[in-house]
Order: structure tokens, then C-alpha cells, then sequence
């Protein structure tokens, strides 16, 4: 009667260990096909087309830095301004020169100006993982409190070339002043892969 229930008890063990591992195999099936059908959803650089951007290669710095630093999978992109096709950056102080939504666009410009030093540093933005991390500066009059509403215009063309791998940490923050009088400045850490 013993070796009767011992026999029992192993096979019930048996028999849960088998569906457990076929849920758990299951479960593993359905986020391998989620990831999937997410990468194949990923692609920034068709997203860029259909927002109608096309990346200028960036200028040489003009001082003693280097556009972007690459350590480990991290890639830590120097401050870039508001620099327009022509040439010139957008200047002013927002709150004096600039209205927000002037603003918004220089942070946005700037976006797209990093955007091309990516893709001069990784030639495809779909090696682009997540981004991590942005720093955005506003050149601002002490009265001026919509520092955040400015970078928005960074922040959302990154979601909008990498969805959610665009969303990041963020600060922004009023500067007194910037180089050459420029209306905004952003720095930017992705995480990439090869």
C-alpha cells in the first residue's frame, strides 16, 4: 500500500513539474513574439522620413570636445544648440526675445541636430536601444518658469522618431546665459547597441 502512494506521489509531481514547465515555456513563446513584433515596429530611421527630417552631418566642434563619447553601451552626446540649415542658431532669452512656442522649436532643432550626430556616430538609429538620459538648458529672463514646456520640443521628437525607447529621465533648467546668445542647449546619454 506504501509503494502504492509513493508511486502516486511521484507521478502527480511529475505531472504538475510538466504543466508548470509548459506554462513557463508558454509564457517565455509570448514575450519572445511581443519583442518581436515590437522590433519590427522599431524603426527610426523610417520614422524620420515620415516626419519629413533629413539630418545635415554635423560641423566640426569648435573647441577643444568631441561631439559624442561612447563608453561601454552608453553614449554620452556633447551640448548641441538650436543650429538651423542656414547655419545660425536660434538666439534670444525666451520670456524677453523669444515667445515658448519659439522656444519649443529651438529645443526642437536642436533635437534634430543631435539626432544627426548619432547617426554620423552609430550610421543607423535603429543601433539606438533607448534614450536614457537629457539635459536641456533654456536661456531664460530670471521671471521665465516654463523651462519644462520649452524642452518638450526635445522631448517630443525623440518619442516621436523612437517611440518608447525615446521617453528618457530629463531635467531642464534656466540658464542666465549660453553660447553666442543661443535660445537653448541639450545634452543627451543612449544606451545603443552594436
Amino acid at each position: 500500500m506504501n509503494v502504492k502512494k509513493i508511486v502516486l506521489a511521484l507521478f502527480l509531481t511529475l505531472l504538475l513539474g510538466c504543466a508548470g514547465t509548459t506554462k513557463k515555456e508558454e509564457q517565455n513563446t509570448q514575450e519572445a513574439a511581443t519583442e518581436k513584433s515590437n522590433d519590427v515596429v522599431y524603426n527610426p530611421e523610417e520614422n524620420l522620413q515620415k516626419l519629413g527630417i533629413e539630418l545635415i552631418m554635423p560641423s566640426k566642434p569648435v573647441a577643444n570636445y568631441v561631439h559624442a563619447v561612447r563608453s561601454g553601451n552608453l553614449l554620452f552626446l556633447a551640448g548641441k544648440g538650436p543650429k538651423k540649415a542656414d547655419g545660425k542658431n536660434i538666439v534670444g532669452k525666451l520670456g524677453k526675445d523669444l515667445s515658448l512656442e519659439e522656444g519649443y522649436e529651438a529645443a526642437r532643432v536642436a533635437g534634430i541636430n543631435q539626432l544627426a550626430v548619432l547617426k554620423s556616430e552609430l550610421g543607423d538609429l535603429n543601433k539606438v536601444k533607448r534614450i536614457v538620459k537629457v539635459k536641456g538648458m533654456v536661456n531664460a529672463i530670471p521671471e521665465f518658469t516654463n523651462h519644462s514646456k520649452v524642452i518638450n520640443g526635445y522631448s517630443d521628437l525623440m518619442v516621436a522618431v523612437f517611440g518608447e525607447k525615446g521617453k528618457h529621465a530629463r531635467a531642464a533648467v534656466g540658464m542666465g546665459s549660453l553660447p553666442g546668445n543661443m535660445a537653448v542647449e541639450v545634452e543627451m546619454i543612449v544606451e545603443v547597441q552594436d
